[in-house]
C-alpha cells in the first residue's frame, strides 16, 4: 500500500547513508490512537522481512530491494541504530500487542526549509485507516519539532491508496515526476504533492482533512 515512492521511506525504509543533522536523527516515540511509531529493534527483523517481502509493497517504494531477507533487514535495523541511515524513521507498530505493521520516516530537503514524508504497510494491514494515522502521527511531529515551511510526499501513480492517504493528510498535487524504483529496476512515473504548515495549521487535530 503505501508510501510516497520518493528518495525516501522507499527502502521501505531509507537507505543511503549519508549524515544528517543531529535535529533529524530518530526522537522519541510517538503515540496515536491505535499506534506507537518507535525505533525498529533487534526483535522486529522477522516482522519486517515477512512483510517487505512482498512484491506488492516493495513495487510502490523507491529503495526497497526484492526479494527482501532477514539479513536484510537485519542491515537495516542495525544501521538505523548508528545513525548511519541519517534520518528520522520509525517502526509503525500496534500499541495494544506490539505488532510491527511497517515502517514512516522524514527527511530534511531544501536546507531545512522543508521535509519529505515515507511510510509502507504491510499488505495484511491495508485498508484500515492505519497508514493516514501513522502518516498524520509524523506530519504533526514534523511540523511541531522541525520548524519546516512543508513537507512533501510521492507516490506512484497507480497507487491509490497512497494518495488517499496524501489526500486525507491534507496534501495538495503539485505535479509528476519519474523516481528510480530497485524493485522492479527501473524508473516509474510518480506524482509529488505538498503539505505547507499554514495548510496543516488549518488542520489541526485532522478534523478538517478527512
Amino acid at each position: 500500500m503505501q508510501s510516497p515512492i520518493l528518495k525516501e521511506s522507499q527502502s521501505g525504509f531509507p537507505s543511503d547513508a549519508r549524515p544528517m543533522p543531529q535535529e533529524l536523527l530518530l526522537s522519541p516515540q510517538l503515540q496515536s490512537e491505535r499506534l506507537t511509531l518507535r525505533a525498529p529493534e533487534t526483535a522486529d527483523a522477522h516482522a519486517i522481512a515477512h512483510l517487505a517481502n512482498n512484491i506488492n509493497v516493495a513495487s510502490k517504494l523507491s529503495r526497497m530491494p526484492h526479494p527482501y531477507t532477514v539479513a536484510d533487514a537485519a542491515n537495516f535495523i542495525a544501521r538505523v541504530a548508528s545513525g548511519a541511515m541519517g534520518k528520522c524513521v520509525y517502526a509503525v507498530t500496534r500499541t495494544d500487542n506490539r505488532a510491527f505493521l511497517g515502517g514512516c520516516a522524514l527527511e530534511e530537503t531544501d536546507g531545512g526549509r522543508g521535509l519529505e514524508i515515507g511510510y509502507w504497510l504491510g499488505e495484511p494491514y491495508w485498508n484500515r485507516g492505519l497508514a493516514t494515522e501513522a502518516a498524520q502521527t509524523l506530519i504533526d511531529h514534523g511540523f511541531h519539532t522541525f520548524g519546516a515551511d512543508y513537507i512533501d510526499g510521492r507516490c506512484r501513480v497507480m497507487n491509490t491508496a497512497s494518495r488517499r492517504v496524501l489526500q486525507k493528510c491534507g496534501f495538495q498535487f503539485q505535479g509528476t515526476g519519474m523516481a528510480s524504483s530497485l524493485a522492479l529496476g527501473g524508473r516509474v512515473a510518480v506524482e509529488w504533492f505538498r503539505l505547507d504548515r499554514k495548510t496543516w495549521d488549518s488542520l489541526r487535530h485532522w478534523g478538517g482533512a478527512r
